[in-house]
């Protein structure tokens, strides 16, 4: 949509449309009434990305009324999150990843990311979290490292790792347990860090609680954290800081 807005004003500039038909362009349809949604077809224009669909509490048919709607409006590519597989079975023209519960329909965004995106779990059982995480980085447009099974109990799997880990431009470390992962990662490596705390544990654990007080604690410098098992929002995240480009 970024440069939808630059082709409007080019247009302007030279002289093809008047200001006040750019106006009326721009401005057109700020979101769509479906009743049951109002579905924000300018959200791109505003945040660089497209309304991501939640699946979770949608129906079949309003998660496809709404893909038909974005589509209309231009986008060439729909994510959706938190999509049971069932329900996937219902979605037209999908791209189902059972193990991330993550759909996406029509086209993936051209790589063209800064640098890469690494992203990290502790164990096996954080994965379904980190690829939520990893393909909404990928549909966003990112280069895409993952190394998972590097957890704080046996750092050397993490340490026979670390070139392509400091590679990345921006870390998402997924982690459950006692969180720990995210301080390691932290003070090895100089850029941003997203810790992603997961539901995974014992009793203690807390269903995440624990792990996103410990990296909420973190020592080390430059780590962020999401909510528990929210790998899109770290996707997200990371996929932002990524195309980071200075302002004047």
């Amino acid at each position: 949509m970024k440069n939808y807005l630059i082709d409007v004003l080019t247009q302007v500039k030279d002289g093809k449309i008047s200001v006040d038909e750019a106006a009326r362009m721009i401005k057109s349809e700020p979101f769509r009434d479906m009743g049951f949604a109002k579905v924000d077809t300018q959200r791109k224009l505003r945040n660089g990305a497209c309304e991501v669909i939640y699946g979770e509490g949608k129906t079949a048919f309003q998660i496809n009324e709404i893909v038909k709607t974005l589509i209309s409006s231009g986008e060439p590519g729909i994510l959706i999150t938190r999509l049971d597989a069932k329900k996937a079975e219902e979605i037209e023209d999908i791209t189902y990843y059972e193990q991330a519960r993550l759909g996406i329909v029509g086209e993936m965004k051209k790589t063209d990311g800064l640098g890469k995106v690494a992203v990290l779990t502790a164990g096996t059982s954080d994965i379904p979290v980190a690829e939520e995480a990893a393909l909404t980085a990928e549909f966003l447009g990112n280069e895409v490292i993952r190394v998972y099974d590097v957890g704080v109990a046996g750092l050397h799997r993490l340490l026979a790792n670390l070139d392509a880990v400091m590679s990345a431009s921006v870390i998402i470390a997924v982690a459950g347990m006692e969180g720990a992962l995210a301080s390691v990662v932290g003070g090895l490596c100089d850029c941003p860090v997203i810790a992603v705390p997961t539901s995974v544990g014992y009793g203690a654990a807390f269903e995440g609680v624990t792990a996103l007080l410990s990296m909420m604690n973190s020592c080390s410098s430059g780590v962020s954290v999401v909510n528990i098992d929210n790998g899109f929002g770290a996707g997200y995240l990371a996929s932002m800081i990524n195309h980071m480009e200075g302002k004047k």
